[in-house]
């Protein structure tokens, strides 16, 4: 068995090296001059003892004063008061004064192949960007995130960039470029004519690129999920609503097709995520068992229970909103919100009192890269203590991804995926916007301590 595993691994390697290897013509250039065997951030394959004032493990939302972590390798190896960790002879102890060492954070709803839509328009993004500098962009967009204390990212479509996700998730994990931990979802999937660019507004007799993969009934869906998880989709999105013609934003697939894409893609192993905005599209992708639903702003009170019944997690991308009323609607940062932001809030609010399991996912890249920390501050505006707000960027998004486990908490056995902010974040959810210490896997990538 081992032999049939080794092959099987030997083959896909093989596939993927002409998808990964072109990524090197694109590396910024203070990206160039690191060999393949090379890694970024400041490596120690000795014992690392973090002393910072306090720690917040993200098990139950308490704050430890002066507990401190010992990390060995990859992994956390002890975590507690300094009698009762231990740190072998000859480790390195890593001084982290007046700071809160807390888990990385993580954003489970992002574009890295995207920018901000006042600098460029997304039909320009997607029309006029070739792929190679599209690309440069989403490297920079990775490195900015990890050194804002982002240690993962959940990746939701590639806006028209195919399959590029796949080769920058592949050149993170081999050390050539600094990047939060990637999970991908390729492509995306819509519904035919409901995804731009265009048709409207176009020719008709013009054929567009697209920013998704459209799709039209179930045997195109099935051929829709096999295509992308053999492409290295980690998750499938798919969009249960949008604008469709002339008529607004409307449910785009019914419930069979739904749940036809939501058996393809557990049958293959990978969970489901549902752009939805409307109570009829929310209430479709939760009946066809998808794992998430992203936006969620007409939600209703019933549609909220429905979920929370289900299990459906909610990513409320509240800071997306924001930035649609700040390019769209005149909005400025501390003036009165918008009816838009109201209602992005209310939803926020009808599902914390539905008990809806609710992560952070702030559509980053209709904003800037590496200001992720404002959906952390609208959610303590929707409603959420810091703290809540803390556990939601990290252990609640863990188990939404399936990744508990592996990252999310300050634990024995998971990944030394750890951060450090001047002050204590569970009073002031601010000090998250000045990050002095990143390190991911037990790596150093940044330390101004």
């Amino acid at each position: 068995m081992k032999n049939a595993i080794d092959r099987r691994e030997f083959l896909q390697r093989s596939m993927l090296t002409g998808a990964g290897v072109a990524i090197t013509s694109f590396l910024p250039t203070t990206l160039i001059g690191k060999s393949r065997e090379q890694t970024w951030g400041s490596q120690n394959t000795t014992a690392q003892l973090l002393k910072p004032a306090r720690v917040f493990t993200a098990e139950d939302g308490t704050i430890h004063e002066g507990w401190v972590v010992l990390v060995r390798g990859e992994k956390i190896v002890a975590v507690g008061s300094p009698a009762q960790v231990r740190a072998p002879e000859g480790s390195k102890t890593i001084e982290l004064p007046g700071m809160t060492l807390l888990p990385g954070l993580m954003d489970i709803h992002s574009h890295i192949f995207l920018h901000p839509y006042n600098e460029t328009l997304w039909n320009d993004q997607v029309l006029k960007e070739p792929f190679a500098y599209r690309t440069i962009e989403a490297v920079r967009h990775c490195e900015r995130t990890l050194m804002a204390g982002f240690t993962l990212l959940r990746d939701l479509g590639t806006e028209g960039a195919g399959y590029g996700d796949v080769s920058v998730q592949r050149a993170i994990r081999e050390g050539m470029i600094p990047g939060p931990r990637l999970l991908v979802a390729t492509r995306a999937i819509v519904a035919t004519a409901s995804y731009g660019p265009g048709p409207a507004g176009f020719a008709p007799d013009l054929v567009l690129p697209k920013g998704a993969q459209e799709v039209s009934g179930q045997a195109e869906m099935i051929k829709a999920v096999r295509e992308q998880v053999g492409q290295g989709a980690d998750w499938v999105k798919v969009y249960a609503d949008y604008h469709h013609g002339v008529s607004g934003t409307v449910p785009t697939f019914s419930e069979e097709e739904l749940r036809t894409l939501v058996e393809e893609a557990h049958t293959a192993g990978r969970p489901v995520s549902a752009h939805a905005t409307t109570p009829e599209g929310m209430r479709r992708a939760t009946i066809a068992g998808v794992d998430s639903i992203e936006h969620g702003y007409g939600g209703t009170e019933e549609v909220f229970k429905l979920m929370a019944q289900h299990g459906t997690a909610f990513l409320p991308t509240l800071t997306a909103e924001e930035g649609y009323a700040e390019y769209f609607d005149g909005y400025k940062q501390g003036g009165p919100f918008t009816p838009g932001m109201k209602k992005a809030l209310n939803a926020f609010k009808l599902a914390m009192n539905a008990g809806v399991t609710i992560g952070l996912g702030s559509d980053v890249g209709v904003f800037t890269h590496g200001t992720n920390y404002r959906e952390l501050e609208w959610m303590v505006r929707g409603g959420m203590s810091p703290t809540q707000a803390l556990l939601a960027a990290t252990a609640v998004n863990a188990r939404i991804i399936r990744m508990q486990d592996e990252v999310g908490r300050i634990v024995p056995n998971l990944y030394a995926d750890l951060i450090a902010v001047n002050g204590d974040p569970t009073q002031d959810i601010k000090t998250v916007r000045d990050v002095h210490f990143v390190m991911k896997g037990g790596t150093i990538f940044k330390n101004r301590s």
